[in-house]
């Protein structure tokens, strides 16, 4: 007895204070339960990518991380919580407008016909000698997760989360030629987490009037258009689907065809080689009134917003022109305000940025759990250390002076300043040390180099991790 909680002290005490800090509001009915979810986010950040019985050492953390994530008293709500509740106190010391950005990632699994993880798509495989293609069943999970950023592009953390699997295919296609999907009730359809996301978020944050949720053409629905009307909240959305407006005689095209051209925005774009590249843009706005699909016209109202379409005069080698057709309710009367949500609408990538970071960082796809809730649970964890890694990699570039201790223990600092040091050049601020730790993940920081990645940043926070370990014993040994 006497050993197990010496164990549990020692596990507790090993605790980054950044997990104590996001979990604070995490509450379990059995405080144990919490005291694992410590346990286990600092053992799978510490070893980020590693599978649960590498990160945790021995068999009994792993057995105990084993029923952590099958115990049906816990769900990925529960475990989210600590952290949601953490992004809004983040949220509510930023001034001004909040973006939240919304998207949706699949985890694809490799497993046998009979395993009970949920269906994700049908895929066709090409038979072997030439003959007829046989479709399979790809088994896997879809996440559709709300990131909430500063205008500055500084991740705040998760607002929503929403997990689900696709059960059923069976006349699908046949549906979707034989039935207008318009008539079909937002509610029995998969794009409904949408709107579940944006009423998540928006409760959380407090803040309705300072939220902008920000979409890809998936986003494209009526009824979140009139959803953002009621919750008295902003979005800005890029479009796929040309509606009607005006009288319903024409349509949003024909009238941006018509409208004047407000001026032109230049910006730097990256090619997939890397390099840099100038695309200028010519910039239209106008305000439309937006009358509802046909089949919803007794049930929706007509809306007035504004349509920003974005165009590249010229296509460059190598890189796709950028044509955007947003929409949003926001005031737009200046090209000033044009190029504003324009800046936003590119935060976008941010997320798809966090998505590669659960995907890429923590190899969720990797893992061997065998049940979607036991899988949606672990991935839960892996987003709150996703976020903590994309968070540190944006704050060198947006708050480089920052004091360290934001992110950086004391014990962390000494082992830093002893790898690499500074020289005489006064006291390091926050940019100095997450270059350190980029530098141990490869980052060469010559003068020209551009800030470091995610790539670099959680390579090293894994070195970073595995000399901490050292250190502790060896201050260990001195002591005895």
């Amino acid at each position: 007895m006497r050993t197990k909680r010496s164990s549990e002290r020692r596990a507790t005490s090993s605790v980054a204070p950044w997990i104590d800090e996001e979990l604070s509001d995490a509450h379990f009915t059995d405080v144990r339960l919490g005291m694992r979810l410590r346990r286990l986010l600092a053992a799978l950040s510490e070893g980020m990518g590693d599978s649960i019985p590498y990160a945790c050492q021995d068999w009994a953390n792993t057995k105990a991380a084993y029923r952590f994530f099958s115990n049906d008293r816990i769900t990925d709500e529960e475990i989210m919580r600590g952290h949601l509740a953490a992004t809004a106190g983040r949220a509510a010391d930023c001034r001004g407008p909040i973006l939240v950005l919304h998207d949706t990632t699949e985890f694809s699994f490799k497993r046998s016909e009979d395993c009970p993880i949920g269906l994700l798509k049908l895929l066709a495989r090409k038979a072997s000698g030439g003959g007829a293609s046989r479709s399979y069943t790809q088994r896997g999970i879809l996440m559709h997760s709300s990131l909430v950023v500063s205008p500055q592009g500084l991740p705040l953390g998760l607002a929503a989360v929403k997990f689900w699997t696709r059960k059923k295919f069976k006349g699908t296609n046949a549906l979707k030629r034989s039935v207008n999907p318009t008539r079909i009730p937002i509610d029995q359809k998969e794009s409904v987490k949408w709107l579940e996301n944006i009423r998540l978020s928006t409760d959380l944050l407090k803040r309705p009037e300072d939220c902008v949720h920000i979409g890809d053409r998936e986003s494209d629905i009526y009824e979140l258009f009139c959803l953002g009307q009621e919750l008295n909240t902003k979005f800005l959305l890029r479009t796929c689907v040309d509606r009607l407006a005006e009288t319903g005689e024409t349509t949003i095209a024909k009238v941006m065809k018509k409208a004047p051209l407000r001026g032109s925005h230049s910006l730097e774009v990256t090619d997939k080689k890397g390099r840099t590249q100038k695309a200028v843009l010519e910039v239209k706005y106008e305000q439309v009134s937006i009358r509802p699909p046909v089949a919803k016209q007794k049930d929706y109202p007509d809306l007035s917003l504004t349509v920003i379409h974005a165009t590249e005069k010229t296509k460059r080698r190598g890189i796709e022109r950028i044509q955007w057709k947003l929409i949003t309710n926001l005031p737009v009367h200046t090209m000033a305000e044009a190029v504003e949500k324009l800046r936003w609408y590119a935060m976008r990538w941010k997320i798809e940025t966090f998505h590669k970071i659960v995907k890429s960082g923590c190899r969720a796809e990797e893992s061997k759990l065998r049940t979607t809730e036991r899988l949606t649970k672990l991935i839960s964890v892996f987003c709150i250390i996703s976020w903590r890694v994309f968070w540190m990699s944006m704050s060198q570039r947006i708050d480089p002076n920052a004091d360290p201790a934001v992110a950086i223990t004391e014990e962390e600092k000494t082992i830093l300043d002893e790898l690499f040091p500074d020289k005489g050049r006064g006291k390091p601020a926050l940019k100095d040390y997450l270059t350190k730790i980029a530098r141990l993940g490869g980052y060469l920081a010559r003068k020209n180099d551009p800030p470091p990645g995610n790539l670099v940043m959680w390579r090293g926070l894994l070195r970073l991790h595995d000399i901490q370990r050292g250190f502790r014993l060896g201050k260990s040994d001195v002591g005895n």
